[in-house]
This record gives C-alpha cells, sequence and structure tokens, in this order.
C-alpha cells in the first residue's frame, strides 16, 4: 500500500537493486509475538515479570550450592552442565523482556569478571533481532520529531524496513534532491520502557548489593550506573550522528576507511538520517571472492582501523561484529552504527602505559600497582594471591612468541583468573578485548592464517619505545621514576611511624593461614560428627529393637526408619572424608 500524506504528494515504494548496507540485509519476517512490542507498557506487569524472573533466579543459585539438587553428585561435570542450562534460560528470558534486558545482556557478556564463562558465552549469542514495529508508527515519529510530513521530506521512502532490533528500524528513502538516504527510527514508547525498566533494575541491584552472598566483593550499584548511562546514551540518535562524524574526521587521511555522511535536516532525537552506503557484509567471503577483493588485506585493514582507532584517536567502535562492518567494491571498508563507542582518555592511555612496561618485563607487582591506578583492581587487604595469578598469567603468557598468540586465549586466560578474584574491568577494557577478539575472529574467516597480534606487533613496539610525539621520551620515563622513587623516600619515616603506632595500639593483625592445618581441623570435625552418627545409629536401633520385641510395632518402625536416615547420612560423610583425601 502506497502511504499518503496530508499536502497530497504521494510516496512512491521503490526497492532498490542494489547492494544493501551489509547491517541491514533482508527485513525480519513477522515471526514471534512478543508482549513488549505491542508498546503498552504497564509499570506493574514489568515490575511482576522483572522481580518473577530475579526471584526465580535467586532460588535456582541458591540450590546449585545444594549437593542434594544434583543427580549422580554435585561433580564438576554436573556443575558445569547446570551453570550451561542456566546460562540458556536467563539468554531466553532476556530476550522475553525485551530491548532493556537484551541491551543489558549484551553488556554482561563481557564482564567475565562478574559472570562465570557459560554465562558470558551465552549473552555474547543474544541476537538483536526481532519483529519489525508498523510503518504507521515510523510515520508518526518522523512526522512528529522533523516537523513535517513525509511527502515534502522525501521524496520516496520504503514502507518494508530494511532491517529491525530491539531498539529501531531502518528504512531507505531518497530525498528530493535525488539523493539516496537510510532513515532509522526508534521504537515507540522505547524511552518509557527504558525509564520503568531502569528503576526497577535499580532496585534490584540494591537487592544484589546487600545479598550476604552476591553482594560481596561487587559494586552492583556501580554497575548499575555505568548500564544505565550506556543505555541512555545509546537511544539518542543525535548522540550517534555526532559519534559517526567524529568517526570520520579521526580517518578523513585514509581513503580506505568510509563512514555514512549525517543528513542533520533529517535527524533528531528518535531519527536519524545517513549517506546510503552499500557495502558487501565482511563475512560474506563467496561474495568478496566473486567481487575479485583481497581478503588477505581486508583481514589486516580491518585489524590495522581498529588498533588506528584505540591506540591514535582515543574514541572506538565498542561493537565492531560482522553486521557493523562491510566492503565496497573498490575495498574500502565501511563501519555502520555509532550508538555504542568507547573512549580513552589521554589520562588513562598513560597509565596503560604502566601495564605494558609491567608486562613487557614480566613484572607481576608493576602490573598490579598499575591495574589499580586505572581502575581494574580493587586493592584488599592480601594482595599476595592477586599478584601471584598476574605473575602467573605473565610467564605462561611472555613464554610464547608474540606472533603465535591469539587474542582469544589471552581474554580467556585473564578471565579465568579474573573471576573470583578482586578484578573489576571498566567497560571500556572489556569492551576492548571483546572487539579485538570478534576482529580475530573476522580475520581468520577472510585468511585462516590471520594472526591479530602480528598485526598489532609493530603498534606495540610504538608505544613501548615511546616514539610518538605526544608521548613522553626516555629521559622524562628516567625522570618521573626519579620523582617516583624520591617521593616514596620521602614519605617512609612517615609510614615507618604509622606503621609502630598502630603496632602499639594493637590494630595490626598478623594472620597466619596453613593448608595442611586446615584440612585436618577438617577432617577431624567430621570424624566427631561421623562418632555422633554411629552412636545416634547404635541408639535407634537398639530402641527400635526393643520395641519390636515388645510388640510395639508402630514406634518400632518410626525408629528403624531414622535409623536408616542416620545410617545414609553417615555412609556420605564417608564418601566425602574418601574424596577429600584423595585431593
Amino acid at each position: 500500500m502506497t502511504p499518503t500524506v496530508p499536502d497530497s504528494k504521494t510516496l512512491t515504494i521503490r526497492p532498490s537493486p542494489e547492494l544493501l548496507p551489509a547491517h541491514e540485509h533482508n527485513a525480519l519476517e513477522a515471526g514471534r509475538d512478543y508482549s513488549w512490542n505491542r508498546g503498552n507498557y504497564s509499570p506493574s506487569i514489568r515490575a511482576a515479570r522483572i522481580w518473577t524472573f530475579v526471584l526465580t533466579l535467586s532460588r535456582r543459585l541458591w540450590m546449585d550450592g545444594k549437593a542434594w539438587s544434583y543427580r549422580g553428585g554435585m561433580t564438576e561435570e554436573n556443575l558445569a552442565k547446570r551453570r550451561r542450562s542456566r546460562a540458556i534460560w536467563i539468554r531466553e528470558t532476556f530476550l522475553d523482556l525485551g530491548p532493556t534486558f537484551i541491551k543489558l545482556g549484551q553488556l554482561f557478556s563481557t564482564r567475565a569478571d562478574l559472570f562465570p564463562t557459560e554465562y558470558v558465552e551465552e549473552l555474547s549469542k543474544l541476537q538483536d533481532r526481532v519483529p519489525a514495529f508498523p510503518f504507521a508508527d515510523a510515520q508518526t515519529i518522523i512526522e512528529a520529531d522533523l516537523g513535517k510530513p513525509l511527502g515534502p521530506l522525501f521524496k520516496s521512502i520504503d514502507p518494508v524496513p530494511l532491517a529491525a532490533a530491539s531498539l529501531g528500524q531502518v528504512h531507505k528513502a531518497i530525498l528530493h534532491s535525488g539523493e539516496e538516504v537510510v532513515v532509522k527510527v526508534q521504537r515507540n514508547g522505547l524511552k518509557r520502557l527504558f525509564d520503568i525498566d531502569l528503576k526497577i533494575l535499580k532496585n534490584i541491584a540494591r537487592y544484589f548489593q546487600r545479598h550476604p552472598r552476591w553482594g560481596k566483593g561487587r559494586d552492583w550499584i556501580g554497575i548499575y550506573g555505568e548500564c544505565s548511562r550506556i543505555l541512555w546514551e545509546e537511544i539518542d540518535y543525535l548522540n550517534e550522528g555526532r559519534n559517526a562524524d567524529a568517526f570520520r574526521r579521526n580517518f578523513r587521511d585514509q581513503d580506505w576507511v568510509a563512514v555514512p555522511r549525517v543528513y542533520w535536516r533529517y535527524s533528531s532525537p528518535r531519527v536519524l538520517t545517513l549517506e546510503y552506503m552499500p557495502g558487501i557484509k565482511i563475512s560474506h567471503y563467496e561474495a568478496l571472492e566473486a567481487a575479485g577483493l583481497d581478503r588477505k588485506l581486508l583481514a589486516r585493514l580491518g585489524a590495522e582501523a581498529y588498533l588506528r582507532q584505540i591506540l591514535n584517536y582515543g574514541l572506538f567502535h565498542a561493537d565492531p561484529h560482522p553486521g557493523n562492518l562491510a566492503v565496497r567494491t573498490d575495498g574500502s571498508l565501511i563501519f555502520y552504527d555509532f550508538g555504542m563507542m568507547g573512549q580513552i582518555q589521554s589520562d588513562m592511555r598513560s597509565k596503560l602505559l604502566g601495564i605494558f612496561f609491567g608486562v613487557a618485563q614480566k613484572d607481576g607487582n608493576q602490573v598490579m600497582k598499575a591495574m589499580i591506578e586505572v581502575g581494574a583492581l580493587e586493592p584488599i587487604g592480601d594482595m599476595g594471591p592477586v599478584r601471584r595469578s598476574i605473575q602467573y598469567m605473565l610467564d605462561n603468557f611472555m613464554d610464547q612468541p608474540f606472533e603465535n598468540q591469539s587474542v582469544d586465549s589471552i581474554s580467556d586466560d585473564l578471565y579465568e583468573i579474573a573471576y573470583g578474584q578482586p578484578f573489576r574491568f571498566p567497560a571500556t577494557f572489556t569492551f576492548v578485548m571483546r572487539a579485538f577478539s570478534t576482529l580475530e575472529g573476522v580475520g581468520k574467516g577472510l585468511d585462516p592464517e590471520f594472526n591479530f597480534m602480528e598485526v598489532a606487533k609493530p603498534f606495540a613496539l610504538d608505544i613501548m619505545s615511546q616514539t610518538s610525539p605526544n608521548s613522553p621520551g626516555l629521559f622524562d620515563q628516567i625522570g618521573r621514576q626519579a620523582a617516583q622513587v624520591g617521593s616514596t623516600a620521602f614519605g617512609l619515616p612517615t609510614r615507618i611511624e604509622e606503621t609502630l603506632e598502630k603496632l602499639e595500639q594493637g590494630d595490626v593483625r598478623v594472620r597466619v593461614r596453613s593448608i595442611e592445618s586446615d584440612r585436618l581441623m577438617r577432617r577431624l570435625g567430621s570424624i566427631q560428627m561421623g562418632t555422633s552418627y554411629a552412636i545416634l545409629f547404635g541408639s535407634l536401633t537398639v530402641s527400635g529393637t526393643i520395641l519390636f520385641v515388645y510388640d510395639k510395632l508402630p514406634l518400632a518402625v518410626m525408629l528403624f526408619f531414622g535409623a536408616a536416615v542416620i545410617a545414609l547420612a553417615f555412609v556420605r560423610l564417608l564418601l566425602r572424608l574418601n574424596r577429600n583425601e584423595r585431593i
């Protein structure tokens, strides 16, 4: 049906035979009907659904720590299987709960320092592909935000969206000047949904913060604030337009990078009009070969473009999945979707130098101190285990040639060490690691021999040698280290005096922990409990036998049943003792 507008102009439907932008391939089928897609957002109903999910999750997590809830015992295999099924259920529930939770799940998929590996892997599969909303809703939003009917704005617009996501959908259009554009329209009522959900999530964050088990060592209120900020920024299309302009300016001297131009006259906080820039999706390898493009060169250019964003410009694309990266027929790379961007301030980059130098020197102590300065590590009373974990990774990391290392394996090792330790990776850090892993996967798809670390080597060496004109030189580095040593030396007497004062006041406690002693104490406790079980079993059996002899059958049966329960508990205790002995 051809939509009409009040000034009697008719908008024609004109599907383009050309290649669509890679991130907009194929309009979605109606498919599954989600309740949140209807636009009727009731705060009470949303609260009931969300809190039902949270309380159900809490109950299931509580059961995960109970041995009796596992068929076949609480083995490592059963634990991993339970975590995997739990992660799949969380991913499906997030999709049912709508845009807020889809985006939240995508953010959580970068936080391997907070969640088990199975959760991170499943949440990373969370697809932001949902049914489209009616074109009439899109038309209403465009006309309300731009202040004109569609006719004076566009020569034609396709009512069938090129693609639909949880936050909005994209329509192809032609301006009266003849320029082809894409119009990104936000879902109706999305801000209201975010407002309702984020208020509920704030209370949930407080609930987890106060929880005796899940709140320990976790800043859930801070995590909520960070996620809330990112979500609000992503639904501000004017902010996305500014990001796209800044990204284009950074790459203005590289003709092998292309960014769609923003049409500001046709844009608002809920509508973003961009240059129509078709390309071949970077993961469509057969189409790339058919177009005569060099796949090895494309893999290297993709990695180099991202390294420039991180190390040279400090502004980087935080979601560089294959749908947001395409290739033009001339071999240049096209970047799409600038709603989620990361920024590294100049002072942060200087702090990261400390980590680079510590890694190069295999100095776990220096890396630990630098990570505390960056905010990736929370200082605790005993930092010895943390330092040893970092040193262990450095020893294994540096034993391999630089070119043979994999971003994926490095990040997996890092997150495995970080989980359960006081590491608090900032969103910027996790975005960078996820992007590096994604680009490495794309690169290997383009070129099986591709190695991201090999491309990164010149950039890393440039930082290590500090050859950048904006970076301090060797003498500056020596001067800074000398000043640090001098500051430490001058502060030493005060620190000694404070320590002596604490000793005099009895404020210093020395804690000695012996693993063998702990194990022996646990064994003695178990033996004592076993003795109690044996005595109780014997007493119940003798009493039951006496009652049975005197024809008190009901009481005798009850005592025999109690004895059987005690015997079962005794056998389980013996099995646990035997298992602990083998560890």
